[in-house]
């Protein structure tokens, strides 16, 4: 592949690319898009709304008409139609709690240089840290996500046949209740932190599958995992952990298998350099950021992972998921 001939013009793009990032992270904390998907205001009517400087908000709203995410005509002001879909608080398709999670991480990311001297963390976890605010947004931003991909992901996954399945690590729930939504027979458990179950709860009371799916407390690194199944399925929880934290936590869902079960693991995943593809290579520097010993892992090193663990029949299915992501799945003995 030639190199990129990267101009100063695309550099400095590059550089201030983060004041795009801004823009949307404030319209987003301030709730804009939700009245803005009502109809038509003016900077005036909506500061009021939410107790904005009128002033100011028209500098922000007139840098989201420039970014194609608001209209204006004359002087009042809509959202487009992709932002009344993806960033109104009304719409079943709404994003913004992931988008608030990554304005969490904003800080973190600021100090990235201090984090490759030191080689650990500059910020607090926010997926169960004391802030309710910002596990709220790392918990339903994973379910933003997670709802993206698993409706599509999901039929593609035979389990047929299969009756309890351990969704390990699975936050509020949304894989658990998306592969019992395909698969009737199915029931699911989801094990996670006492922090993670109001929320859980609360998206699987929304499925009506509260006959189906349950939710277990745990620590999934220090406790052990009551029940018998005969599917767990790790999605996103691996890359927190070291190669010693992995190894650990494989070996609990495997030892919490019947013979015969599927152990399925969900992560962003590099080649064999760790040299691409961009997003699993960038989020790998969002667990050196963020945690002590979190990385993106290869295709071969989660395989290793897996088949010391007693893991067999390893295959990588063949799944179009965006970002790098991957499913490798196995069976155990």
């Amino acid at each position: 592949m030639e190199p990129k001939n990267w101009t100063p013009a695309e550099l400095l793009q590059l550089s201030s690319g983060y004041w795009n990032i801004g823009a949307l992270h404030a319209a987003v904390s301030l709730d804009v898009f939700t009245p803005l998907a009502g109809g038509d205001l003016s900077a005036e009517e909506l500061a009021e709304r939410l107790g904005a400087d009128g002033r100011a908000l028209a500098m922000l709203l007139d840098a989201l008409t420039a970014m194609e995410l608001v209209h204006k005509r004359a002087d009042r002001y809509g959202a487009a139609p992709a932002a009344c879909r993806f960033l109104s608080q009304d719409s079943p398709d709404y994003l913004g709690h992931i988008i608030r999670h990554h304005h969490h991480l904003v800080a973190g990311w600021a100090r990235l240089d201090d984090a490759v001297r030191s080689g650990g963390p500059v910020r607090q976890s926010s997926s169960h840290g004391s802030d309710e605010s910002a596990r709220e947004s790392f918990l339903m931003g994973m379910f933003n996500l997670a709802m993206l991909s698993a409706p599509r992901v999901v039929p593609r996954i035979d389990l047929s046949g299969r009756q309890r399945l351990l969704d390990l690590g699975g936050g509020p729930g949304t894989w658990a209740i998306q592969f019992c939504l395909h698969n009737p027979g199915l029931r699911a458990v989801v094990y996670d932190l006492p922090t993670t179950r109001p929320f859980a709860e609360r998206t699987i009371a929304r499925f009506g599958l509260a006959d189906r799916v349950s939710f277990e407390e745990g620590n999934f690194l220090s406790g052990e995992i009551p029940g018998r199944y005969d599917v767990a399925w790790l999605s996103q929880i691996l890359h927190s952990e070291g190669p010693e934290g992995c190894a650990v936590v494989i070996e609990k869902a495997v030892t919490a298998l019947e013979p015969g079960g599927i152990i399925m693991v969900q992560e962003f995943i590099l080649n064999d350099a760790k040299d691409g593809p961009l997003f699993p290579a960038l989020f790998s520097l969002n667990m050196l950021v963020g945690t002590a010993r979190g990385q993106a892992y290869t295709e071969g090193e989660l395989k290793a992972m897996m088949a010391a663990a007693g893991v067999r029949d390893l295959r990588r299915i063949p799944l179009d998921i965006p970002n790098g992501a991957g499913v490798i799945a196995g069976t155990v003995a």
